[in-house]
């Protein structure tokens, strides 16, 4: 080597560590409003760096500057990575804080947050400014190291606050302590909760993810507090479409569902229910959940009341919609459950709507008749309601007339009610569509019951 190219080589050592030291400088002052004489030494250093970009070019000139990059890995620059993407910035945005991050990671970022990644600082705002100087301080050094710059890209951020997720399902499924199982269960209930991508990456990119999590909901002796973290995480996981049948085909998930309806905290219940709602959205899942003990489960739980109600029904009704399920759920006793709550009171227009679906089932019409709920039924008809809880009420009326070996004798009843209250002819012009049709045929058969012709199916 001459000593003209040690001499070369030494000073781009040089100039590369004086580069550095000037851009350190440049990014401390970050994108907060200066007074003049902080301006003046922002540009004297701005000049400074491109001066040692220049002298640069000078002693390592390369070839042209245009050409694929080398293959020799170039370290990108601390200053020039987004803390966030971890990665060379693309499009960097200043925040309010005045700290640089790349525009897609801190925009996703903001969705969630209104604080600053490094600083934990408050934003004051939430608008992003260009950081022109930062991006032609990285085109600069591009061109110099002839790196290939990323292009701007609007992929949906799916990596973000991804970190440490595996470590927590670790710590949960083979824990060092109670504590610190205790500690990354809690942890991984509000990552999930806050982060979309979390929710997503756990089951799709983590092997056995489920498993890893479910396992400790296999003791004996279980902690409910921590039983409540992980059923309401993998609540949080079940919003995810692409989640639901990847959770429901896992042979873990159903029977410990279905434990976890019968035992533990309120929220561990309620939220049991609200996953197997969310799981079965999928038509695939319902059939899969229709062949556990999880209705029974899921019908104590309407039977007791209060805040476990809407969901359970709500998650039986979705069961139920594959017809193969009706005959399960009336063999579970679901309709004298049913019954019993409406005439409390309780939940009334949600249950309807379930007493709707199975009144399209020969054993759980006779029920309803030989429990004598059409009573029940022609008292909420009478009182003002909403449209749909009367329209629910009159197909429930309607299919146990039409289903009744008895009809002669069920059409007398109603033909009471319709001569004292007026009730079918009210509900004829004022209700739903739906409702309308049912009156209107129920109004058919009283006029075809009283000239002592026999009814027919309307």
């Amino acid at each position: 080597m001459t000593d003209s190219t040690t001499t070369t080589a030494a000073d781009a050592v040089t100039l590369k560590r004086e580069f550095k030291k000037i851009l350190t400088e440049i990014l401390s002052y970050g994108g907060e409003s200066k007074d003049h004489g902080e301006t003046g030494v922002l540009m004297k250093a701005i000049d400074e760096a491109n001066r040692i970009i220049n002298c640069l070019r000078e002693v390592e000139p390369g070839t042209d500057i245009l050409s694929p990059p080398s293959p020799e890995k170039v370290d990108v620059p601390r200053e020039f990575k987004c803390t966030l993407s971890k990665k060379i910035m693309i499009e960097p945005v200043i925040i309010a804080s005045g700290r640089t991050y790349e525009k897609r990671y801190i925009k996703e970022w903001l969705k969630r947050e209104r604080t600053c990644p490094i600083s934990n600082q408050v934003l004051s705002h939430v608008s992003l400014t260009p950081n022109l100087l930062v991006d032609e301080l990285i085109t600069q050094w591009c061109l110099v190291n002839k790196f290939e710059r990323p292009k701007s890209s609007e992929e949906i951020v799916t990596e973000l606050f991804t970190d440490g997720i595996d470590s927590l399902l670790q710590r949960i499924s083979s824990p060092s302590s109670v504590a610190d199982q205790a500690q990354a269960a809690e942890e991984l209930r509000r990552q999930t909760k806050r982060f979309a991508n979390v929710r997503a990456f756990l089951v799709s990119e983590l092997p056995d993810s489920i498993k890893r999590l479910l396992t400790p909901l296999s003791a004996v002796d279980l902690n409910l507090e921590l039983q409540e973290n992980l059923i309401t995480t993998l609540f949080n996981l079940s919003i995810v479409e692409k989640n639901k049948r990847i959770i429901a085909e896992n042979p873990l998930v159903i029977p410990l569902l279905t434990k976890s309806l019968k035992q533990g905290t309120s929220e561990t219940r309620r939220n049991s229910a609200a996953t197997l709602l969310s799981l079965s959205a999928i038509e695939s899942n319902r059939l899969i959940i229709g062949n556990s003990e999880t209705l029974k489960a899921l019908i104590g739980l309407i039977g007791e009341g209060g805040l476990f109600t809407t969901e359970a029904a709500s998650a039986v009704f979705n069961i139920c919609s594959v017809s193969e399920n009706r005959e399960k759920a009336v063999s579970s006793g679901l309709i004298p459950v049913l019954t019993n709550k409406i005439k409390e009171g309780s939940n009334v227009a949600e249950l309807l709507a379930l007493l709707a679906l199975l009144s399209t089932h020969n054993r759980g019409v006779k029920e309803m008749n030989d429990l004598g709920f059409i009573s029940d039924l022609l008292s909420i008809l009478r009182k003002p309601s909403c449209p749909v809880t009367h329209e629910n009420a009159v197909v429930i009326v309607f299919n146990m007339c039409d289903r009744n070996r008895d009809r002669s004798g069920r059409l007398k009843v109603l033909s009471e009610e319709e001569n004292q209250y007026g009730t079918f002819t009210k509900l004829a012009k004022q209700g739903s569509d739906r409702a309308v049709r049912k009156a209107e045929a129920i109004l058919k058969w009283l006029k075809r019951h009283g000239t002592g012709k026999a009814p027919q199916r309307g």
